[in-house]
């Protein structure tokens, strides 16, 4: 209204910090955090945690130092998504599959001035401060997570708890001085030694917490099992959102059809997530694994769009699956496939071709929308132009740390570009067909990867499946498949192309099949740089084709 004033103590600065300190004494004897014997209140998992923040004051460490941490599913790192931020201090959660070299790399460019390990990968953050030593750098604060029965004899490094019991509970907070402050550092599966540090802000982290909560359609008090890494874009903003809900976070240190079926038997479990090969590793446990599910477990996935045939056996076990997309700059998860009920009508082909749209932004999200990449304009919703994917709202990343030409490409235009390929549909929901680097250019036709490998994916025989061009010295480039076998079952070559020619125009149909285990990410996606290499690496599959 015209002459009001905003006075300042009705504005402070939106943070996830805030979901924590309202769970410690609105859940306050509610279970927070299980992991094996070990269980923590909200109350307790709030008192830890602001001890924790004031622990780092006794390090130095103060408003926007980065802290790092290299670390499984375990309450330490749970305990760190708030904490850190609650000192000021910006949280630098590292991937637990990365080498001595990278993780060197990626502490030298965020200047980390701590590092907290769990004892697994001590070796892994000792390598890494050898190489940085002898490059003259100031070596960040070394201090380790133990397991319970894992501690390392006569160790004179810092240990967790004890250096937790340094703090004080009465810590005051430091909050951001402004929203947009840094929150999180979020280095990019990079395929080279310098992956881009994703800088996330207090409000994006906050926005993004509860809008998690409604597309995962999450109630008070849901128990959330972790089988998506927390390192992986702070878990898909899920560490903050189920403390927005005083849920019950199941922490698993490896993530195993048996743990997942165990943990949700035995805590009851409501909510969890994962790619398409935490699915795959659910639909295919063996008997003696699998347990009948007393409720239904709603699954968030993500990472790449899920094969009907997965979506059909994880419905049968008793899983909820919803469809959600998005990168690391956004994030995680920038847009939900959201079920309408008039769907339910349909086949169950249907429904499945529905649920692996990618679909809308989700409520936190200001706008997604396909656009041709050089005119900015928007494309038909007829199902078929393709353009790219492109965000625009208060939960895209704030840039890239220290790269500004990043920055700038990746915001050209004034939307952020994914380098996704997509369709619209009439009702506006968007449709991945590939990313711009994996699409195949086949004879000038373009060929999606991602509805070969749904066919593909659709055989009785085939477990995982990926889809590459190989070089073609008379297409340029032809479809060739890498296909793993579900363990008992046999398929040829040239089975297995004529059941792809029997679901697809011909030119689409894979000319190769490779059989063997499919390199991934510690997030389950299929690394297809990898398998570009090696098909390249095969040369051409046919001969130069004599001139018409």
């Amino acid at each position: 209204m015209e002459g009001t004033i905003r006075c300042s103590a009705n504005y402070v600065s939106l943070s996830p910090i805030s979901f924590l300190l309202r769970s410690g004494v609105v859940y306050s004897n509610r279970i927070s955090i299980v992991y094996g014997d070990v269980k923590f209140t909200w109350a307790e998992t709030r008192r830890r945690c602001l001890q924790l923040a004031s622990a780092f004051t006794h390090l130095g460490i103060s408003r926007g130092d980065v802290v790092a941490v290299l670390a499984p599913n375990i309450p330490a790192i749970y305990e760190l998504h708030f904490a850190v931020p609650m000192a000021g201090a910006v949280l630098c959660t590292l991937n637990i599959r990365h080498d001595s070299a990278m993780v060197s790399v990626l502490l030298k460019h965020s200047e980390a001035k701590v590092i907290l390990v769990d004892y697994q990968f001590l070796d892994v953050a000792n390598g890494a401060l050898q190489i940085l030593s002898k490059e003259n750098i100031k070596l960040p604060h070394l201090i380790l997570i133990p397991d319970c029965d894992k501690r390392p004899s006569n160790s004179p490094i810092m240990e967790y708890e004890p250096f937790l019991a340094m703090g004080r509970p009465n810590f005051e907070v430091v909050w951001p001085n402004d929203e947009w402050d840094p929150i999180s550092l979020n280095y990019t599966s990079g395929t080279t030694s310098s992956p881009k540090g994703v800088v996330y802000s207090h409000r994006g982290a906050y926005l993004n917490s509860l809008s998690a909560v409604l597309l995962n359609e999450m109630p008070s008090m849901p128990v959330y099992l972790w089988t998506v890494p927390m390192f992986h874009c702070n878990g898909w903003c899920l560490t903050w959102a189920v403390a927005a809900q005083g849920g019950t976070n199941i922490c698993l240190r490896n993530v195993t059809a048996e743990g997942i079926f165990t943990s949700i038997d035995r805590h009851q479990v409501s909510h969890m997530g994962g790619a398409p090969t935490v699915l795959n590793m659910i639909i295919h446990a063996p008997p003696s694994i699998r347990r009948p599910l007393s409720r239904k477990v709603a699954v968030m996935t993500g990472g790449a769009p899920p094969p009907p045939q997965v979506l059909f056996m994880m419905d049968e076990l008793g899983f909820n699956v919803t469809h959600s997309y998005g990168l690391t700059e956004t994030y995680g998860p920038g847009t939900v496939c959201t079920w309408k009920p008039e769907w339910s009508s349909l086949s169950r082909d249907e429904q499945a071709k529905i649920k692996a749209r990618q679909g809308l932004h989700h409520i936190g999200m200001e706008e997604v929308d396909v656009k041709d990449p050089a005119s900015m304009k928007s494309v038909l919703p007829d199902a078929k132009t393709m353009g790219e994917v492109m965000f625009r709202g208060n939960v895209v990343m704030n840039g890239y740390l220290k790269n500004a030409k990043a920055t700038e490409e990746a915001f050209k235009g004034g939307w952020f570009r994914t380098g996704d390929l997509a369709v619209k549909h009439p009702d506006g929901y968007i449709e991945l067909k590939d990313r711009a680097k994996d699409i195949i250019i086949s004879g000038g036709e373009n060929i999606s990867t991602i509805e070969v490998e749904s066919v593909l994916f659709s055989h009785p025989s085939i477990l995982d499946a990926a889809v590459v061009g190989r070089p073609d010295d008379y297409w340029g480039e032809t479809p060739c498949a890498f296909v793993k076998l579900k363990d008992g079952n046999n398929a040829t070559m040239d089975e297995i192309i004529k059941y792809c020619r029997d679901r697809l125009p011909h030119y689409m149909a894979p000319k190769t099949v490779i059989f063997d285990d499919l390199p991934k990410t510690s997030t389950g996606k299929t690394q297809k740089f990898v398998l570009r290499q090696r098909a390249k690496a095969m040369g051409s599959i046919t001969k130069p084709a004599s001139k018409l």
